[in-house]
């Protein structure tokens, strides 16, 4: 085989999508690409996205990244799921947690052991045979060395999005990425192929480039505004259209998961950081006003807030392609996920990982390769839209308009059949890879009071007698191992070397 040339690839924007793209790349490509990222200090990045789900290991580990440096630099915390609260009624609550809820025995799930005990009045609920939700009701959090029959604890982060960035930018720098400031005033194009050549800065500056990533937000200035790709609307599953976003001082207590509240016309999160608590009301304007969600996130943030609430409007849905001519769109300029169930820099992982996958050294005939990245894209933004428009759906606030509209969405069909599955007998069947597991699936239909009708035969293959011992086992090993953990508070403080400051 020939010796390649370096691919020359141009970042249009920073932040974290763009500064994940460049760290990303250079750690990976290496020699084999040249990397320039343009952004300039003029454009503010939205910087609300600071919960994440596990998959954040696989970025952190696959750059090398020391995880008490990476606390330290972010002010992150730990977060073991989200609890959710009044989503299905006023004073109803539930965790969505991550890992394994429960042990099956043989092939027989837990969920459907569960089922069977409840009916026999031998159950606790769901949540009570997970070892995340007994550390989250107790504030208790440690990385476990592995050892005992139940599982280790399962975990993400909480982190400041734009503290994120600058660690990314300076990984990047530090391994040859070239920064360029500037304001991108156009984008120049082939003539023949449509497709793009460089970025038109100020100052009569340009930027060559034989592959760009758009990573320029809500503008989509690459793929939206230059490719003119369109735009796929879900506000009929999705109505939420304004978020509101604000710091609070943190109180005593860090808790190890996100908050996420129902409102009259939305949700409310929070959001706990090593020096503050994110806080921010998602909504949906026809429903509420700006003024009046202003006005109740304040009501409800714990601690005083740290600045005026500031809004952000958005469409759900996303580019009908994520990869056009030369062009591939990560994070913003590629669509917009309702932030529910902390997925956006997921997304912006799994953009990169699976550009990895397909690219060639060779760009002049990519055609599959962007065949496959479209589809596949395709595939697993749907799949998570599902996922979070079951928390909508599925709610029994009975006379609130905004939320009487969502129980009355029309479903897609691929959620349709979900639930319809599980209601049977509690059955769920993961399909084209898609991010959401079992568990995680199990536990929010539960929890959103979707309660499968009977269970399947398999869990009658144990005895009535030994059912409840069993599950009361499982029970009381999660309580057991949660109390022995330390205070969340205390663990980050040990990690990082040093106590938090006083009123985090």
């Amino acid at each position: 085989m020939n010796k390649r040339a370096p691919l020359d690839i141009v970042i249009a924007g920073g932040g974290t999508a763009g500064w994940t793209a460049a760290a990303t790349l250079a750690r990976f490509l290496g020699n084999h690409a040249t990397i320039t990222l343009v952004e300039s200090d003029a454009i503010g990045a939205v910087g609300v996205g600071e919960a994440t789900i596990p998959q954040i290991h696989n970025l952190i580990v696959g750059l090398g990244l020391d995880q008490a440096d990476f606390l330290r630099a972010t002010n992150a915390t730990f977060k073991l799921g989200i609890g959710f609260n009044d989503w299905v009624r006023p004073g109803h609550s539930y965790f969505h947690s991550f890992g394994q809820v429960g042990r099956g025995v043989g092939l027989i799930p837990f969920r459907q052991l569960w089922l069977r005990a409840r009916n026999l009045g031998q159950a606790g609920d769901y949540g009570d045979y997970s070892l995340n939700v007994a550390a989250m009701e107790r504030g208790r959090f440690a990385i476990a060395d592995g050892g005992g029959a139940q599982p280790d604890l399962a975990y993400a982060y909480h982190f400041d999005a734009t503290l994120f960035a600058q660690m990314l930018r300076r990984y990047a720098e530090d391994r040859g990425v070239r920064r360029v400031e500037g304001l991108i005033e156009g984008v120049e194009r082939d003539a023949d192929s449509g497709d793009v050549r460089a970025l038109r800065l100020d100052h009569d500056r340009t930027v060559a480039g034989a592959l760009f990533v758009d990573c320029t937000g809500f503008r989509s200035l690459l793929l939206g505004d230059t490719l003119r790709v369109p735009f796929v609307d879900w506000r009929r599953y999705l109505p939420c259209d304004t978020a509101l976003a604000v710091p609070s001082e943190n109180p005593q207590g860090l808790r190890p998961f996100t908050q996420s509240t129902a409102r009259p016309a939305g949700w409310q999160w929070r959001i706990p950081l090593q020096h503050r608590t994110g806080n921010g009301h998602v909504f949906c304007s026809e429903f509420m006003s700006v003024d009046e969600a202003s006005a109740m996130l304040l009501a409800n943030v714990e601690g005083a807030a740290l600045a005026d609430p500031r809004p952000v409007r958005f469409i759900s849905g996303h580019r009908e392609q994520f990869w056009s001519h030369n062009c591939v769109a990560l994070g913003l300029a590629a669509g917009f996920m309702e932030p529910l169930e902390s997925t956006s820099i997921h997304l912006v992982q799994s953009g990169i990982g699976r550009l990895l996958n397909v690219l060639a050294g060779d760009l002049s005939d990519v055609a599959a390769a962007r065949a496959t990245f479209n589809r596949l894209s395709t595939i697993e933004w749907r799949r998570i839209r599902d996922f979070i428009l079951l928390h909508y759906v599925a709610n029994e606030r009975v006379g609130e308009p905004f939320w009487d509209h969502c129980r009355a969405i029309e479903l897609p069909a691929t959620l349709a059949e979900k639930i319809a599955l599980f209601r049977e007998a509690g059955a769920f069947m993961r399909e084209e890879d898609e991010l959401f597991l079992d568990d995680s699936w199990g536990q929010v239909m539960i929890g959103q009071g979707i309660m499968p009708r009977t269970w399947s035969p398999l869990a009658d293959n144990v005895s009535e007698a030994d059912l409840g011992p069993f599950l009361d086992t499982i029970a009381k090993a999660c309580r057991v191992k949660a109390e022995a953990l330390p205070p969340h508070r205390d663990f980050v403080a040990a990690v990082i070397g040093h106590p938090l400051e006083k009123n985090a």
